[in-house]
């Protein structure tokens, strides 16, 4: 199978993103004072408090260090993009926001962040520090990036070591192996299921669209940027997903109502399910839901035995950004330098479960040097950036919302074809590209 090169990615679409306007400068939405910034930072732990009192104590190091006192608000994710288009919009917003990453071209297209060139860099301490393809995901390709990675994440396969043992299979390598040890897994009277899906989350359902198509050798966007959903590697891989509900019958038609990750973790913490696909930042959450580090263990999410790539994630993870209407350049940039710096990332790194964006750097989030060094070769070796054009966010929407409701027909006691599934891509092509 061919390893593809995370440098490469589509050209800049020339089509802006629907419904984001850039802000104009100078409206005052951003704190004034040159001693204070105001951060919107996104979900990353247990809850919206479990994450301040982890960030209380860095932000305080921060100010002890710099005289720049925090405003800390943080923003679950079904808000966080509502909240950033409108701040961008209106000009009335934070300072520095984390982002996701696969929202870094089209947040840029807005022209509301602020560009980081050779001098923001360099108070940064240069583009060198940071992971190549963790970087990239900053901006569309030879321009400069609006944002910088926070937080490194790649997806797993989370597996109940016990149901395994007791069943007497080993964990899968292909895809097949992976369906076939759900089968055998799955106990619907006792009310347990191969696998826990958030099929209710257009952000998973359409990142497993990305993977499952990039497996199959296909691309969603065409050379000059347009998007590309109908091709038979796009429609077959939401097939093949969609497929573990509907023909394999492996996860709990419940699932189509599982709007988060969350949810299907503490599904898999509860007994309900023998396998989950998650996040590298799920050890914290199915800790916190009772299992013992020893009753779990994740492998890379595996591909069809015929599969043209060996993908086995999105390049995951979340960004740092400045306001392009900030009145404290300089001090969001000492914050954006603190935030990244090796003793920050190796601090937050262990709470949020996240890996290191710096080149040199190491994983804090498991004391399983074997399960961390897995999640690292992922992130670096076998995980690919959604397309890097301004219409990625529509992709995100219009494509995982179309599964959404497949799933929820499927659970429904519906039937949804191949021929449902090609209807829908094109309808998600169609209106993007209009």
């Amino acid at each position: 199978m061919r390893r593809r090169t995370l440098l490469t990615a589509a050209p800049l679409a020339a089509a802006g993103m629907a419904g984001l306007a850039a802000c104009g400068s100078g409206s005052g939405g951003s704190n004034e004072s040159p001693d204070s910034l105001t951060y919107w930072a996104s979900n990353q732990g247990t809850s919206l408090e479990n994450d301040k009192e982890i960030l209380t104590p860095v932000l305080e190091r921060f100010t002890e260090e710099t005289g720049i006192a925090v405003d800390l608000e943080v923003i679950g994710w079904a808000d966080l993009q509502t909240r950033i288009q409108t701040a961008i919009t209106s000009g009335q917003g934070p300072d520095v926001v984390n982002i996701g990453n696969t929202w870094g071209v089209s947040l840029q297209a807005t022209g509301g962040l602020l560009d980081l060139g050779d001098e923001q860099f360099e108070a940064l301490g240069g583009r060198d520090r940071y992971v190549p393809a963790a970087l990239a995901t900053g901006g569309a390709v030879d321009t400069d990036p609006t944002s910088i990675p926070l937080y490194g994440l790649a997806y797993g396969m989370y597996y109940n070591v016990q149901m395994f043992a007791d069943a007497g299979i080993e964990p899968p390598t292909t895809w097949e192996e992976m369906v076939e040890a759900a089968k055998a897994l799955t106990d619907e009277d006792a009310g347990v299921y191969g696998m826990s899906l958030a099929a209710g989350s257009y952000t998973e359902n359409n990142h497993f669209a990305f993977i499952n198509a990039t497996q199959n050798g296909a691309s969603l966007n065409t050379e000059d940027g347009k998007p590309s959903f109908t091709e038979d590697g796009v429609v077959d891989g939401i097939m093949r997903y969609l497929d573990l509900m509907q023909e394999h019958k492996v996860v709990n038609p419940s699932n189509a109502q599982f709007d988060n990750g969350t949810k299907s973790v503490t599904s898999f913490a509860n007994g309900e399910a023998a396998l989950i696909i998650n996040q590298n930042n799920a050890h914290a959450t199915i800790e916190s839901n009772g299992m013992s580090a020893d009753q779990f263990a994740a492998i890379p999410f595996p591909a069809p035995a015929d599969a043209v790539d060996d993908c086995a994630s999105h390049l995951a993870g979340i960004n740092l950004a400045i306001m392009k209407d900030t009145e404290n350049v300089d001090g969001a940039l000492q914050f954006l330098n603190f935030m990244t710096s090796e003793e920050s990332q190796a601090e937050l790194g262990e709470p949020f479960a996240s890996l290191p964006v710096l080149v040199d750097g190491e994983p804090t989030f498991t004391d399983d040097t074997e399960q961390a060094d897995m999640f690292m070769e992922i992130y670096g070796e076998r995980a690919e950036p959604l397309p890097l054009v301004p219409w990625e966010d529509q992709f995100e929407t219009s494509v995982g919302q179309a599964m959404n409701t497949m799933f929820a027909t499927i659970a429904t006691g519906g039937t949804v074809t191949r021929d449902d599934v090609v209807v829908a891509m094109q309808t998600a092509q169609d209106s993007i590209r209009a």
